[in-house]
């Protein structure tokens, strides 16, 4: 994982300390209820507890920031679990699958992706303090008047390796809207740090990077600078695709592989009921993906995109975000979002030693 920090790019601390702390916890608590698909994945441990409905995580430094969508809290944890309230987010209008979710970091700057009463939006706010003691500054736009609705948010942010700003937009239930390019909605947008549209985006004057999208949920780069997006389908087949600069990816015309040379096809599709793939993490060899009704996380070789195995099916229930950090994979549940069967000390954050 790049550190995007300007300040503190110690990231082996907080990793080595955790997994020290977690390591006598081996998630006692947590009642696994299927077998590991799997039987090489390494043992996972609980770094923290009890959070209320979950959604991103992005590393500062040495500090683990965590949202929680309901709340609209923005939370940060030390190596060993303990956790302090950076800062509430003024301006959000929870509701469905909207809130506060994704979150994104560059040098000393926190962007958040909100839903407020009309509309989703993202901001930006400096990072002030030291670890343990992390506040936020005043907001700035970065962009609004992206369609909101209680479901199809999107909501996913990252920088790539060009340092753009990339933003998951859903439908919002216009889905017709998807097809539109001249609509926010349904689309994977590109823009600098600072919300300008950059001159080499596929549309002009446009920050529209790809579209036909119904509610996209995770994107990743490798290593080539191949970027790689989850999407959540409707009632047949979820994706993920190679996402190309001005690529129409379907939706609402076909949903997953159609075999027609108007739309880009998913390199793999699932059914629903085993995906509902919401972040991913790209290692140096795999794509992992987290996912919220298939209870599993699911890896995908760089190599060989048509295949993948299953880790971890039904142990923590639904997966929201899954990212990856020197030495370990931290996945989040959410499984007190509304649709999950929480158990005690749901929510939690889960750390996965790497080989």
């Amino acid at each position: 994982m790049t550190r995007t920090s300007g300040r503190r790019t110690r990231g082996r601390s907080i990793i080595a300390g955790a997994l020290a702390a977690a390591s006598a916890l081996l998630l006692t608590s947590c009642t696994p209820q299927a077998p590991v698909v799997s039987a090489s994945a390494p043992a996972p441990v609980t770094f923290a507890d009890g959070l209320d409905t979950p959604w991103s995580m992005v590393f500062y430094g040495d500090a683990l920031l965590v949202s929680e969508r309901d709340s609209v809290r923005v939370l940060e944890f030390d190596e060993n679990g303990e956790r302090h309230e950076v800062g509430v987010i003024d301006g959000v209008a929870p509701g469905g699958e909207g809130g506060l979710l994704g979150l994104a970091v560059r040098d000393d700057e926190l962007f958040t992706y909100i839903t407020g009463v009309e509309e989703n939006r993202v901001e930006r706010r400096t990072i002030l303090g030291e670890p343990g003691e992390l506040s936020l500054g005043e907001p700035t736009s970065v962009i609004d008047g992206i369609p909101s609705a209680s479901n199809h948010n999107g909501g996913r942010i990252a920088f790539g390796p060009d340092g753009m700003l990339y933003i998951t937009t859903g439908d919002a239930g216009e889905r017709d809207s998807a097809q539109d390019v001249e609509a926010l909605s349904g689309k994977i947008l590109r823009l600098t740090a600072e919300g300008g549209i950059p001159a080499d985006n596929p549309f002009p004057d446009s920050p529209v990077y790809s579209y036909g999208h119904r509610n996209p949920q995770g994107i990743g780069w490798d290593a080539e600078g191949m970027m790689y997006a989850s999407e959540f389908g409707q009632d047949t087949w979820d994706e993920l695709n190679v996402i190309e600069p001005g690529g129409n990816y379907g939706w609402p015309e076909v949903e997953g592989t159609a075999g027609d040379g108007d739309f880009i096809d998913p390199v793999q599709q699932w059914r629903p009921s085993e995906a509902s793939p919401s972040g991913i993490a790209v290692t140096g060899s795999d794509i992992l993906i987290a996912n919220l009704r298939g209870e599993r996380l699911r890896r995908v070789p760089l190599d060989d995109l048509a295949s993948g195995t299953e880790d971890y099916f039904g142990r923590f229930g639904r997966l929201r975000d899954v990212l990856v950090a020197e030495g370990a994979v931290w996945m989040l549940t959410n499984n007190t979002d509304g649709r999950g069967d929480p158990g005690d000390g749901d929510d939690r954050i889960i750390l996965i030693p790497m080989d």
